[in-house]
């Protein structure tokens, strides 16, 4: 690179916000330029749906860096400010100010957005979705207590919502379409737990519901039409039915999408002036032998240092396996490895169900691919080890509370 480089990052989130200090702490003394279409500083996602909607923390507390911090290692942070065009042979990206930015290095950390909910009525004002900050003071400020919230989607957005709807006092309805919350992801033994939770904490899930329509109450949504003729009434309406990678900008420049921005281990794309990482990355996994895309705080903070080794033409891989966390109510889990609903062949409970502390395993031909720990701590490491050894495990042992995990992932079976 001849002159001063310029490294350019769109996307000014967690992951974005991270991998500007790796490029800083891996010595980099370039120009690094951060540019995010919001008009807030770069912030966590995570406590928008949970302990910054219950009010159990500042605002201040979600922000990934304090303000002066940008200006401190002479990061140029652009907000309010989106990138409309990528133009790869001349290395430069249009603004929507009408100026061009030249980089000599290019990381996208575009995320993802919503999914909309496409039924007569969705285009109304007044349905919530959770994405953003703004999102979630919205949602905070008109949670009342008795007052009725119908949340249409009971994913992990969607039963922390409910969870801080019901610590407000709010009336909450849950629907959702399959026979039970998270089935695909969990299996009906650890799903029917987060059933089970909800509803003994006075959530009315609804499975098996379909959504047909919202109907207005004057000029906002009132009311949300279900297909068997009922229609719940609400003064809030939130929707939760997963989100999409934003890879808009990445399409129209040329990279090779599927799934989000696909890239390899070293988080590069088909271009390898540019990387990628965090919620829109489509990563290869040298693990899992498989590309994953990873909608988690744990990838969006653990990616960049990679994403920066990469861009400062070192070797690195991201090769962390896949973690994340949730908190309702009076219940903590921790999620550990990977596996799709039709990746595993066996559910292995060490603990007890009904009183919701226990670790669940995911197997396949006895080899753990998985593990969730409720409200059970300090496991994870040992849950790593077991997943990496790739051993066979006598499934007995891996059930028994008195066999420490460290020694199964150390025994195993070949």
């Amino acid at each position: 690179m001849s002159g001063t480089p310029t490294f350019a990052i769109v996307g000014a989130g967690l992951a974005g916000a991270t991998a500007a200090g790796a490029l800083r702490a891996e010595g980099f003394d370039g120009r690094v330029v951060l540019l995010g279409a919001e008009p807030h500083q770069p912030y966590q996602r995570p406590p928008l749906s949970k302990d910054y909607l219950q009010d159990h923390v500042d605002r201040e507390k979600v922000f990934v860096h304090p303000p002066q911090w940008y200006a401190e290692h002479e990061v140029e942070l652009r907000l309010a400010t989106t990138v409309t065009a990528l133009d790869r042979k001349a290395h430069e990206l249009a603004l929507d100010n009408g100026n061009r930015l030249r980089y000599d290095q290019l990381l996208l950390t575009t995320g993802a957005i919503p999914r909309r909910l496409t039924v007569p009525g969705s285009d109304l004002d007044g349905l919530h979705y959770l994405r953003s900050l703004p999102d979630s003071d919205r949602i905070k400020a008109s949670l009342t207590v008795g007052g009725r919230v119908v949340i249409i989607g009971a994913g992990w957005i969607g039963l922390e919502t409910a969870a801080a709807a019901r610590a407000t006092g709010a009336e909450v309805t849950v629907l959702e379409r399959g026979e039970l919350p998270l089935l695909d992801l969990l299996g009906p033994q650890v799903a029917r737990v987060f059933a089970d939770l909800h509803r003994d904490h006075g959530v009315d899930l609804r499975c098996k519901t379909t959504v047909t329509g919202i109907r207005p109450d004057g000029s906002t949504a009132g009311a949300v039409q279900l297909a068997d003729g009922t229609e719940l009434t609400a003064e809030v309406i939130i929707v939760g039915i997963g989100v999409t990678p934003n890879v808009e900008l990445a399409q129209s420049g040329g990279l090779t999408v599927d799934n989000g921005i696909l890239v390899d281990q070293h988080l590069r794309t088909s271009d390898p002036a540019i990387t990628a990482a965090g919620d829109v990355a489509n990563a290869y996994h040298p693990l899992l032998n498989r590309h994953i895309r990873v909608e988690h705080w744990a990838n969006a903070l653990h990616q960049p240092a990679t994403a920066a080794a990469t861009m400062l033409g070192r070797s690195a891989t991201h090769d962390r396996l896949p973690y994340f966390y949730t908190d309702q109510y009076d219940l903590g889990m921790e999620y550990t490895g990977y596996t799709d609903p039709h990746g595993y062949d066996q559910v292995v409970i060490r603990g007890d169900l009904a009183a919701r502390k226990f670790i669940a395993f995911w197997l396949s031909k006895r080899r753990v691919l998985a593990a969730m720990n409720v409200n059970i701590w300090d496991v994870t490491e040992p849950i790593k080890q077991l997943i990496h050894s790739g051993k066979r495990i006598d499934t007995t042992r891996l059930a028994d509370p008195t066999v420490p995990l460290d020694a199964l992932a150390q025994g195993g079976q070949t």
